[in-house]
């Protein structure tokens, strides 16, 4: 059983001076639980662990996928390996951060891996700033959560300069680059996290600036805003809807790559590990490992599984289905055109009331701070964000 601690809830006014515009639901409940998870030590560590030994992993698994020429099989876009492939052979293009979802690691249940978010992670703002908030705002000690992810980020936006684990050198290497942020118009959560990270950017010692996408000019010799070009680009656009919606965008941005005209934030090759067929890659590479469940592109023989697309956001289109294939629960959305992968099922952690947690550890580098979201056995757009405390 999931144990939780009643705080009272931020004023909405309050999460608006933040920036956090997205606190209500279109069914106008709270996005932002007044409860808050409770942690050991110990379930806070084991989460960083797990963490930090999977991207090991994937590092690992995204080596093979590559020497291998596996993009097909994980259903990576045609119109990108090339991209993928110079991200991979050269560190410039530094992966700023991602979300790895989890399973369990409460109440004494094992820590499984569902998914890597890799290349446009969701939750930032919330398990950044919303959830501190929460304790200081509640009067509680504000260390008292596994949440460093603010800093994690600062010290990694400079590593873009450094290209290694210590950052004491970025003001002697920084040349003055210019670093422009974007994203989609009318999405106030999208938006928010972009200017929420270009802020941390500008901590980090970085010269910024901030436009829609359809502001941004391409060419083959760069980007450009404003008649300015910049030299680093940090982009909260997937590239999967880039390579499928703007091909000629995929094709542009793979010329800017190879003429060394700019950098792309997170680095085409995190769409490798964005795809959930990169799964069965792992589980191919380290079957019956303890962090993994048995994934496959065919179905499970005689197993609860689940079915999702290799590309889908918020739960769309993923199914759970019984030992003999039937449908259990489905949530219906526009993704079903992708290939499928089927994953073994485990029942994830529940309060009193039966509703379900998923795990959402950030990772910048290393581990740096998790989150949680509740709703049913399939989490979907109109799940809530929890946050935590870490209590002996």
């Amino acid at each position: 059983m999931v144990k939780l601690a009643k705080i009272e809830p931020l004023d909405k006014s309050y999460l608006e001076e933040l920036g956090f515009l997205w606190h209500t639901d279109s069914d106008e409940t709270s996005y932002i639980a007044d409860e808050l998870v409770i942690l050991s030590p110990d379930e806070a560590e084991a989460y960083a662990e797990a963490a930090n030994e999977l991207y090991d992993m994937f590092v690992e698994a995204g080596e093979y996928v590559v020497e291998n020429n596996l993009f097909h099989e994980i259903g990576i876009p045609f119109n990108l390996v090339d991209a993928i492939k110079m991200s991979w052979e050269s560190d410039v293009h530094w992966h700023l951060y991602g979300r790895f979802d989890f399973a369990g690691g409460v109440d004494g249940k094992p820590i499984k891996l569902l998914e890597f978010n890799a290349d446009t992670p969701t939750a930032l703002f919330e398990s950044a700033i919303i959830q501190w908030a929460m304790l200081k705002q509640n009067g509680l000690e504000e260390s008292s959560q596994f949440n460093f992810i603010y800093e994690a980020l600062v010290e990694n936006f400079r590593r873009i300069v450094t290209l290694t684990e210590e950052t004491d050198s970025f003001e002697e290497l920084y040349e003055g680059w210019r670093f422009l942020f974007s994203s989609i118009k009318d999405n106030a959560e999208e938006e928010n996290t972009v200017r929420l990270l270009e802020h941390i950017a500008q901590e980090a010692g970085f010269d910024t600036e901030f436009a829609y996408i359809d502001e941004v000019e391409f060419d083959n010799n760069g980007i450009y805003f404003d008649e300015e070009k910049y030299d680093l680009w940090f982009k909260l656009i997937p590239w999967e809807d880039i390579a499928i919606e703007e091909s000629d965008l995929a094709m542009l941005l793979t010329n800017i790559m190879k003429n060394q005209e700019a950098i792309i934030f997170n680095p085409a090759y995190t769409l490798m590990f964005q795809s959930k067929g990169f799964l069965k890659i792992l589980w191919d590479l380290y079957p019956n490992h303890p962090l993994l469940l048995e994934s496959s592109f065919e179905p499970l023989e005689d197993k609860k599984q689940v079915r999702k697309p290799i590309f889908g956001r918020e739960g769309g289109d993923v199914a759970i289905l019984d030992e003999n294939g039937n449908i259990e629960e489905e949530n219906p959305d526009a993704y079903g055109n992708h290939k499928m992968l089927y994953q073994e099922y485990i029942e994830l952690a529940c309060d009193k009331l039966g509703n379900s947690y998923q795990a959402g550890v950030f990772y910048a580098y290393e581990a740096c701070g998790v989150g949680f979201r509740r709703g049913g056995k399939i989490l979907n757009n109109m799940s809530k964000f929890v946050g935590h405390i870490v209590e002996e």
